[in-house]
């Protein structure tokens, strides 16, 4: 009896520790190399590299400075475009919450993300996704080879621009004119907060959804651009850091429904 006592003891036990053990480990959080770690210079912190978008384009000019004892990222553009990139692998499911500061010194004269000759914008946060690009269709197709031959690069599945516009209204989201994989959404429009820093907070997942129509998949890669291009302006942007963070409801995207704006292809 003593022997049964025992085991049962420690049949006891062993469940108890069962029922204890603690829960699976959460995905850890993505990790951007700061800006505000670096030192002011041209060099930038290690992850970033520059992207070129044509061998027929001039490119952006992105240095870290010092900007009130906080190392950020000034880009000048003139006439140029070209952007700053780190990959990543994120599940915005886990990671919805991606915050990030900028600053734009002023808007450029006659910019206007809905018309394709004039779009540029002082600041852009650019994400892009993986995904099977065999659901694309022949017209993504087609414009996925153009951009391959034009730049060297891939098209991603799927790319969502978060930029600041000078006329469509907040949240509107605008369709490339050439694919249906490349989405801008206006986080901010015209001269309010022009000339100081501005904290933003976009829920991902829903801001993808509302764009493309269907479940975000895993980000790869996280980019800024400042670009004149199209109109030929000078302009300046500044960066701070950006980040992902798991779900918070204040990050929650607007409950109404955006504008959408569809340009003719």
């Amino acid at each position: 009896m003593f022997r049964s006592a025992c085991s049962l003891a420690a049949i006891a036990a062993l469940l108890a520790g069962c029922a204890v053990l603690p829960p699976e480990e959460p995905e850890a959080p993505p990790a951007l190399a700061r800006f505000s770690l670096g030192s002011p210079g041209p060099e930038l912190p290690l992850g970033w590299r520059s992207l070129k978008l044509s061998r027929f384009k001039k490119s952006t000019d992105y240095r870290l400075v010092d900007d009130a004892g906080r190392t950020v990222v000034h880009a000048h553009a003139d006439s140029a475009a070209s952007g700053l990139v780190h990959d990543i692998d994120v599940d915005p499911g886990a990671f919805p919450v991606l915050r990030w500061r900028w600053k734009v010194a002023s808007l450029i004269p006659g910019a206007d993300n809905t018309v394709g000759h004039a779009e540029d914008s002082p600041v852009r946060v650019i994400l892009t996704f993986a995904g099977d690009k065999a659901r694309w269709d022949f017209p993504d197709r087609l414009f996925a080879t153009q951009v391959r031959m034009l730049s060297g690069h891939e098209l991603p599945y799927a790319t969502l621009i978060y930029i600041w516009e000078n006329r469509a209204a907040k949240e509107t989201i605008i369709a490339n004119a050439h694919t249906s994989r490349v989405k801008m959404i206006v986080v901010r429009s015209g001269k309010e907060g022009v000339g100081r820093w501005c904290e933003e907070t976009r829920n991902l997942h829903d801001d993808y959804l509302r764009a493309f129509g269907e479940e975000p998949p895993r980000v790869t890669s996280v980019g800024i651009m400042t670009d004149t291009d199209n109109t030929g302006a000078v302009t300046h942007g500044f960066y701070g850091d950006i980040s992902f963070a798991p779900s918070d409801r204040a990050a929650r995207s607007p409950r109404s429904v955006p504008a959408v704006f569809e340009r003719a292809r």
